[in-house]
Formats: structure tokens, C-alpha cells, sequence
């Protein structure tokens, strides 16, 4: 149990901050489909893969003060910057855990908007489909999100950056 708190916890020490749940959400997934070693349960949900697990391990990480969640307003909504705080830092120290080393793959996606992130994720959920299926769900599951055909070739051109980069060890 504790050993998922602590890949969560190495994963923060290499990103840094995410801003958004939603974006840490997706981030997660992708990791996990980019074969990091996650192992929370998604299901598909309003915006793309979501994992109750995660939710509820990131409240149990905060309420331990291993995570610093700070809650912004933002244009009549709440917005959560998540990072690794020094008590967690300390706990991963002595936990021995080590993740691999990825920091610049991980910092890379941070990069990313979520709105990106969540086509991405969403074209990794349905990745057994063929790439017109994959492409119909998007327009018809992300209708109010417009994304183009060229976004889902971007997001598939990304996926393949991604693996490559993890498959070559240039991480």
C-alpha cells in the first residue's frame, strides 16, 4: 500500500508542480500506459480516464502533508496545484523506493495543456480500436472540446514520441 504513496511521491520529486486535477489525472495514465509503474484503476469518465484511487490517494497524501495541495479560485471554479512538500520528501527517503528515472519525459508532459492531455489519454483508453474508430469516439465523446483531426494525429504522433523515448532509455 504505501509502496503506490511512494511511486506518487517520486513521480511529484521529478514533475514538480501540477496544476489541475485533471491534469494530473491524465499525466498518471499516460504514465502508466507508457509502462511506469502504476497500477490505479481507471475507468472512462466526463473528461477521459479517470481513477478513483487517485483522488482518494492524493487526499490521504495531503492530509499527511507528504503532498501540498493549495486550492486557487479561478473564474468561478476551484483550481489545485499539487507538489511534493518536505515531509513527503522525507518519508520517500526513507521508503527507499526508487522510480525510474524519467524527469524529463515527466517535466515534458507537465508541459502540456490538460485539454491535450485529456485527448492523449482519452486516444490510450481506445488504443485497441483502429485509428478512424479511435477518432469517432473523440469527435463524438469530446464533441464540446472541438478537437480536429489534426489534434488526434498530433496526440498519436505524441504517444509514439513518448514510448520511443521511454524504449530508447532517452528519459
Amino acid at each position: 500500500m504505501l509502496n503506490e504513496h511512494a511511486k506518487l511521491l517520486a513521480f511529484f520529486k521529478q514533475t514538480g508542480e501540477i496544476v489541475g486535477r485533471k491534469k494530473l489525472q491524465k499525466m498518471i495514465y499516460i504514465a502508466k500506459k507508457i509502462d511506469l509503474p502504476f497500477h490505479e484503476k481507471y475507468q472512462f469518465h466526463m473528461f477521459g480516464p479517470y481513477s478513483e484511487e487517485l483522488t482518494l490517494r492524493m487526499e490521504e497524501m495531503s492530509q499527511l502533508d507528504f503532498i501540498s495541495e493549495v486550492k486557487e479560485k479561478k473564474a468561478g471554479y476551484q483550481q489545485y496545484r499539487y507538489e511534493l512538500a518536505d515531509k513527503g520528501e522525507e518519508f520517500l527517503g526513507m521508503t527507499g523506493y526508487e522510480f525510474p528515472e524519467v524527469t524529463r519525459v515527466l517535466q515534458e508532459m507537465n508541459g502540456q495543456s490538460a485539454k491535450f492531455l485529456e485527448l492523449v489519454s482519452t486516444v490510450l483508453y481506445f488504443e485497441e480500436l483502429s485509428k478512424e474508430d479511435v477518432t469517432n469516439k473523440v469527435f463524438k465523446l469530446k464533441a464540446k472540446q472541438n478537437y480536429t483531426e489534426e489534434d488526434i494525429d498530433e496526440a498519436y504522433a505524441y504517444i509514439a514520441r513518448l514510448r520511443e523515448s521511454m524504449n530508447e532509455g532517452e528519459v
